[in-house]
């Protein structure tokens, strides 16, 4: 017998023009001056995301100071420069606008501002002792879902590995995701971040730690994702398309925020650590790789996720489906102009050995539904290399 926790954030707000939100809901949580998290590029843009949210703060007549480090796998240094300003400023809360890398940042940030020890030594499950300040998430990519979960996954550049902090006090308390702001998102960012929204519905749906509700989550990730992201990738401004990915990233950040991930993330944080690598680029290379490697642990499950992807599977055999599964995988990464191989994104073999080990012992690995030794790993990344 065992039993399940669900997080997620308090409010979340979803639909075209829900940034507008951003300025009352801030008033309403009692904060005096937030530090909005973001990147250089975000905040450049005209009538983007930064100005929007903007406009709305100053519509509702709050202070807020800006800091724009924030780099693609955000770096615990990037942390630190946003620490500094959010005291100068006297700032109280926090306020992230982008993807994944903003959201992450901007936790990472508030951990600095609540915690004594380096952020390396919060790396693990539940390791924080002291509540956060308050985080609104408001989000700009159809991809990681960190706006909604717990995860905060940061790169120690001493020892170019990711690391990832884990705690239900990570968890936004107020997540905005607006699908008009993702319409100027370029193609080749549409396409890994789908994917790694894919990446997430997949795992979390095969994860040893599912469950009914998490399934219910995933499985309606799966089928927006399949149905939608090659039409997102294709014209930006279909804004139906944008809107059901919008959702797509939003459930399957529910369902693998309380069912866990597995290898192809386990992986994938060794490449983002080592090669700078684009998040959801990596899990788009590894994920059929990962997954035909687990397709024995979990038949059944493979086979449904042949139909959720849109595959006919009549008059099949449970593994012959299951295969149809993972065909469709790299079908979908294919058809959205994802690399091939590693080898066309610069990995190199003689960090195969570490990065397997490292893998192994990455949080994410404990919930796979095959558990492999160093040597299987090593043999996922060769197959992924070609």
């Amino acid at each position: 017998m065992r039993y399940y926790d669900y997080m997620a954030p308090a409010v979340n707000f979803m639909g075209p023009g829900c940034i507008e939100v951003l300025g009352e809901r801030i008033r309403l949580l009692g904060v005096k001056k937030p530090l909005l998290v973001t990147d250089t590029f975000l905040n450049e843009m005209e009538d983007g995301p930064v100005m929007q949210a903007a406009a709305s703060l100053k519509h509702a007549g709050i202070d807020y100071a800006v800091f724009t480090g924030v780099e693609p796998n955000p770096k615990v240094q990037n942390c630190l420069e946003g620490l500094k300003v959010y005291i100068e400023e006297g700032c109280d809360s926090i306020i992230t606008v982008g993807g994944g890398s903003s959201h992450d940042c901007g936790k990472g940030i508030g951990i600095a501002a609540t915690h004594e020890k380096p952020l390396t030594e919060y790396a693990g499950i539940e390791t924080l002792t002291s509540p956060l300040p308050p985080i609104i998430a408001v989000n700009t990519t159809a991809g990681t879902a960190s706006e909604v979960t717990r995860h905060c996954v940061l790169t120690n550049l001493d020892t170019h590995l990711k690391f990832v902090i884990v705690s239900w006090r990570n968890v936004p308390l107020v997540s905005i995701n607006d699908p008009l702001l993702m319409l100027g998102v370029p193609k080749a960012l549409t396409a890994a971040t789908g994917m790694d929204a894919l990446t997430h519905a997949v795992e979390a749906y095969v994860s040893v730690d599912a469950n009914p509700v998490t399934d219910a989550a995933a499985i309606q990730a799966v089928k927006l994702a399949a149905g939608n992201l090659r039409q997102a990738v294709a014209n930006g401004q279909n804004q139906k398309a944008r809107e059901n990915m919008a959702y797509a990233s939003l459930l399957a950040g529910m369902a693998f925020n309380n069912a866990n991930l597995g290898y192809v993330h386990a992986m994938a944080h060794q490449l983002g650590g080592q090669y700078d690598m684009p998040h959801g680029v990596a899990n788009a290379i590894l994920l059929p790789v990962v997954e035909e490697y687990n397709l024995n642990s979990a038949p059944e499950r493979f086979a449904d996720l042949a139909g959720f992807l849109g595959e006919n599977t009549d008059g099949m055999s449970v593994m012959e489906a299951a295969q149809k599964a993972v065909d469709a995988m790299r079908n979908l990464a294919a058809d959205v102009g994802i690399p091939k191989t590693l080898k066309e994104m610069g990995v190199l073999r003689q960090d195969f050995e570490l990065m397997a080990e490292n893998a192994l012992l990455d949080g994410n690995a404990f919930s796979n539904p095959r558990k492999g030794t160093k040597e299987d790993i090593i043999g996922l990344f060769e197959k992924a290399y070609e």
